[in-house]
């Protein structure tokens, strides 16, 4: 049987542990055989904050297991527990394969396990995981990433997409959308979690653009150029592009687009309106134009995105 190993250390969240524990620990007829899973760490660990858990293998364990589950971390902000650290590099240097569930990327990313790799995290941990690892490329737009020997998935949920993935990779299509079926889940989401993560502000009160971003704003329906937003601003392109940069990231230009795909997103959630008026209303000009962008940045296209976010 292929062995599963979950190392659990104190202060593990219990969410992303209880989906692993749920898809490779349930006792599973719908394949020839299942996993074996083993809990491995710390007995008496508080999971959750305050779950005890009853573990009977050490983290030294983990070298005989096929497959590495790790889960989330207490809190990525602190540095991954080094016992752990060792535990997963010395089971992937042996040949296992390993993965990490939403904030467990932290744990691979320290095992130097993602170096030269892409690999993705919980949206609103992306940047600190690129910072302190700058050797790995991040990607804040996927649900999961699947680089052979070592797998990352993004926060929560995407650690089920993630575990339906390796079932699927291990087991089949039908076996994965089988036991998708038993737990009342898609067996595969559209798009990435670029969708989940929550529309940037588009302007604030306390630097030099806020006046022309809030003009800008109430007036996406409209062609505007950078020469229109410069004029507004009081100041050349050139200044422009430059405090743009300092303010958002960006350039004036990509600041406008993301914000009339934001725009779009709000008016497929709140209203009636048909897509080609929503195209009208954000300045894209067509439905297609709409369509192609809106898929582009967030990986679903408009209609599928109103299905998931429609408010009632």
């Amino acid at each position: 049987m292929h062995r599963v190993a979950l190392p659990v250390t104190d202060g593990t969240p219990l969410y992303e542990l209880a989906a692993a524990c749920e898809v490779f620990g349930a006792d599973r007829q719908l394949a020839g055989t299942w996993y074996d899973l083993m809990i491995c760490g710390e007995d008496g660990a508080a999971v959750g904050g305050w779950l005890t858990a009853g573990v009977s293998r050490g983290l030294e364990a983990l070298a005989e297991a096929d497959t590495v589950i790790v889960t989330s971390c207490r809190d990525p902000e602190e540095q991954p527990a080094p016992a752990l650290v060792e535990a997963v590099r010395a089971a992937h240097d042996r040949g296992a394969r390993v993965a990490s569930l939403c904030t467990g990327a932290f744990t691979l990313a320290e095992a130097g396990l993602l170096d030269g790799r892409r690999a993705t995290t919980h949206w609103a941990h992306t940047e600190l995981l690129q910072s302190r690892y700058p050797s790995v490329t991040v990607d804040p737009g996927v649900l999961y990433i699947d680089d052979g020997d070592v797998l990352t998935s993004a926060g929560k949920a995407a650690g089920m997409d993630l575990c339906l993935h390796i079932v699927r990779t291990d087991h089949g299509t039908a076996v994965a959308n089988a036991l998708a079926r038993t737990l009342v889940v898609p067996p595969h989401r559209q798009g990435g979690q670029a969708q989940f993560i929550p529309a940037a502000v588009g302007h604030g009160r306390n630097h030099v653009l806020s006046g022309v971003m809030a003009w800008a704003a109430d007036r996406l329906d409209q062609p505007l150029s950078v020469r229109d937003l410069a004029r507004e601003a009081g100041m050349s392109s050139r200044n422009l592009a430059r405090h743009f940069h300092a303010v958002t990231g960006s350039s004036p230009l990509r600041w406008l687009h993301d914000q009339r795909v934001r725009r779009a997103q709000e008016l497929l959630e709140v209203s009636d309106l048909s897509v080609e008026q929503i195209a009208a209303r954000t300045g894209m000009g067509t439905a297609t134009t709409l369509r192609r962008h809106f898929s582009q940045q967030l990986g679903v296209p408009p209609e599928a995105y109103r299905r998931t976010f429609r408010t009632a």
